[in-house]
């Protein structure tokens, strides 16, 4: 199985953050734009939250608020669960389903070094249970 290092080597390890104070509507397009659920929230180098589709829905749609007057900071999760790079997606994949969450940040020297969503996880799964199979037939065929 890979380490959460193995995985960022190979996908990379683009960030895509705002900061506390910028609004909803601006972490949304950003989000569009790339696709993503999710942005970290950094004040600097320091990770200060999560902002995701499920806080948006959840802490402005249903509360009647608006996206172009709400600070991320007034919704984002700032329990946010992090992993290091050593561990493996196995030990990822536990945590997020255990903890409900599609979004671990990667920390190291408690630097952000990357982010791995449920997605990537899930592929690195399927690409390792592949391999399995493959020697299980190659060992069988010999």
């Amino acid at each position: 199985m890979k380490t959460v290092r193995q995985l960022l080597e190979e996908k990379g390890n683009t960030i895509l953050s705002v900061g506390p104070d910028s609004l909803v509507y601006d972490a949304l397009k950003i989000m569009a734009e790339y696709r993503v659920g999710a942005l970290l929230v950094m004040r600097g180098q320091a990770l200060v939250g999560i902002f995701s589709e499920r806080d948006y829905a959840r802490e402005v749609v249903l509360k009647g608020k608006t996206s172009k007057t709400t600070p991320v900071s007034d919704i984002m999760s700032h329990q946010v669960i992090t992993v290091s790079p050593d561990q493996t997606v196995d030990e990822c994949m536990n945590l997020m389903s255990g903890k409900r969450i599609r979004h671990l940040p990667v920390i190291e020297h408690s630097q952000v070094v990357g982010v791995l969503s449920i997605g990537d996880l899930v592929k690195a799964t399927i690409e390792y249970q592949q391999f399995l199979i493959q020697q299980l037939e190659s060992y069988i065929q010999s």
